[in-house]
C-alpha cells in the first residue's frame, strides 16, 4: 500500500532536484558570463509608460554589466537553495519563477544597455505578450475541454485556420464584425463537430484524426484564398477589425491600465472564457460530470452520467472556442487573412494545455509564457541586437519544446484521454 501511494520514488525526486539546481547554475552562469561580459557600458532604460500617455512614470535606469552580475549571483544562489533543501510545492515553484525571471532581466538588460536605439518599452512588451497570447489562451482552453472529456483534440490548429478564414470572409462581406466573430466559432465548432464524429462513433485513431483535420483545413483554406480571396479581395477580404475599447477608469491607470483595459473585445471575451471554465470545470456538477467522464468513463456510466453525449458537447464547445482564437487572428488583429495564418499556433496551444497540467489557470500562464516569447523576439528585434532576425522568430517554437520537454516534469493526463469508450 505504502508503494502504491507514494508520489514520487526518492531516488526520481533527488535526480530532479539535482537536474533543477544545475539549470539555475546554467542560467546564471549565462546571466554572468553572456548577458554581463558581453553587455555594451551603460544604462539600461526600462520606460514604464507609452511616449504622450499620462500619467507618466519615470523610467527605470540600471547599470547594464553590473545588474546582469547581480542577477546571475541570485541564480547561482537559487542553485546552492535548491540543491540543499527539498522544498516544497510553493518553494519550487518561487525558484523555478524567479529564476527564469533573473534570466529574462539579464537578457533584457544585455539588449538595452547603451543602446542608441532608445529604451526597452515596458508597456509595448506586455501589451504584445497579452495580444499574442489570446489565440494560445483560446486554443488551450479548447484543447483542455476536450480532454477533460477524454478526447484529444489534436486539430486545434484547422480549427484557428477555420475560423480565421471564416470570420474574415464573413466579415468583409457582411460588413459586420460580430457577425464574422461568431461564424469563426462557429466555423471552429463544424470543425469540432467532425472530430467529435469519427472520434467517438467511429472509434478513428484521435491523434492521426486531428492531423489529418489540420492538413484538410490547411489545404482547404490555402486552396479558398488563392481562388477567392487573392481575386476578389475587395470582396471577400476587405481587412475589417474590431476598434480597441477602453475600461473607464480602469484603463487610465499606469502600465496595467493600457496592458489589460485597452484592447478590442477578443481580449474581454478571453477573460470571461477563463473565469466560466475555470469556475464550472470545478465548481458544478456539469464540471464534475465531465471529469468523471475523463477519469472513468464505465463508473460515470454506472451512475446514469451520459458518456458519449458528454464527449460529444465538450469537444464541439472546444471547437467554438477554438474559432473564436482563429477569428481573432483576422478580425481581432491584422484584419486580412493570408495563407497558414495560425503557422502552428494550435500546436504550441496544446504544448500550453499540457504544460499547464490539463488545468484553465495552468494552460493560461503557459500560453502567456510563449505569447511573452513571441512578443521578446519582436522587440529584441526592434532593438537591433546582433541575433539573425531567424534565430528570433525561433524563439517560441524553442520555448515550447524546452518548456513540454524539459519543465513540464511529471504530469498526468486525465485516465480515460483518448481511449474510444463503447458502452457494454
Amino acid at each position: 500500500m505504502t508503494a502504491l501511494t507514494a508520489g514520487v520514488p526518492a531516488p526520481a525526486a533527488a535526480n530532479r532536484r539535482y537536474l533543477a539546481a544545475g539549470t539555475f547554475a546554467l542560467l546564471g552562469l549565462l546571466d554572468v558570463a553572456v548577458f554581463g561580459l558581453l553587455a555594451h557600458r551603460g544604462d539600461a532604460v526600462f520606460a514604464l509608460s507609452l511616449p504622450g500617455a499620462s500619467p507618466r512614470l519615470p523610467a527605470i535606469r540600471v547599470p547594464g554589466r553590473q545588474f546582469c552580475y547581480v542577477l546571475g549571483g541570485i541564480s547561482l544562489g537559487l542553485a546552492a537553495v535548491r540543491a540543499a533543501a527539498d522544498l516544497g510545492r510553493a518553494g519550487r515553484r518561487l525558484t523555478v519563477s524567479a529564476a527564469l525571471a533573473c534570466f529574462l532581466l539579464a537578457l533584457l538588460s544585455w539588449a538595452d544597455a547603451g543602446n542608441p536605439v532608445g529604451p526597452l518599452q515596458v508597456v509595448d512588451l506586455l501589451q504584445g505578450t497579452l495580444t499574442a497570447s489570446v489565440p494560445l489562451v483560446l486554443g488551450a482552453l479548447s484543447g483542455l475541454l476536450c480532454e477533460r472529456a477524454g478526447v484529444i483534440n489534436i486539430a486545434i490548429e484547422g480549427q484557428l485556420l477555420f475560423g480565421a478564414f471564416t470570420g474574415a470572409a464573413v466579415a468583409s462581406v457582411t460588413g459586420g464584425v460580430w457577425l464574422g466573430l461568431i461564424s469563426g466559432s462557429l466555423a471552429g465548432g463544424l470543425l469540432g463537430a467532425v472530430l467529435a464524429v469519427f472520434a467517438i462513433m467511429f472509434l478513428v485513431d484521435q491523434i492521426i484524426l486531428g492531423v489529418v483535420l489540420n492538413v484538410i483545413a490547411l489545404g482547404l483554406t490555402n486552396y479558398l484564398y488563392d481562388r477567392i480571396m487573392i481575386p476578389y479581395a475587395s470582396t471577400f477580404n476587405t481587412g475589417n477589425t474590431f476598434t480597441p475599447v477602453r475600461i473607464p477608469v480602469l484603463g487610465s491607470l499606469p502600465v496595467i491600465g493600457p496592458v489589460f483595459f485597452d484592447s478590442n473585445v477578443f481580449l474581454y471575451l478571453t477573460y470571461a472564457l477563463i473565469l466560466v471554465i475555470q469556475v464550472a470545470l470545478f465548481r458544478t456538477r456539469w464540471g464534475l460530470r465531465v471529469r468523471a467522464v475523463g477519469e472513468h468513463p464505465v463508473a460515470a456510466d454506472t451512475v446514469g452520467i451520459r458518456v458519449l453525449w458528454v464527449r460529444y458537447r465538450n469537444v464541439m464547445l472546444g471547437g467554438l472556442v477554438a474559432g473564436i482564437g482563429g477569428a481573432y487572428l483576422t478580425i481581432g488583429s491584422v484584419g486580412f487573412f493570408t495563407s497558414d495564418i495560425s503557422s502552428g499556433m494550435g500546436y504550441i496551444a496544446l504544448a500550453a494545455m499540457i504544460f499547464g497540467r490539463w488545468t484553465p489557470l495552468g494552460s493560461v500562464a503557459a500560453a502567456l509564457l510563449f505569447g511573452f516569447s513571441t512578443q521578446l523576439a519582436t522587440e529584441l528585434g526592434s532593438l537591433q541586437v546582433p541575433v539573425s532576425s531567424f534565430i528570433l522568430l525561433m524563439a517560441p517554437y524553442v520555448a515550447t519544446i524546452i518548456a513540454v520537454a524539459g519543465l513540464v516534469g511529471r504530469v498526468r493526463a486525465p485516465a480515460a484521454d483518448g481511449k474510444p469508450y463503447v458502452k457494454a
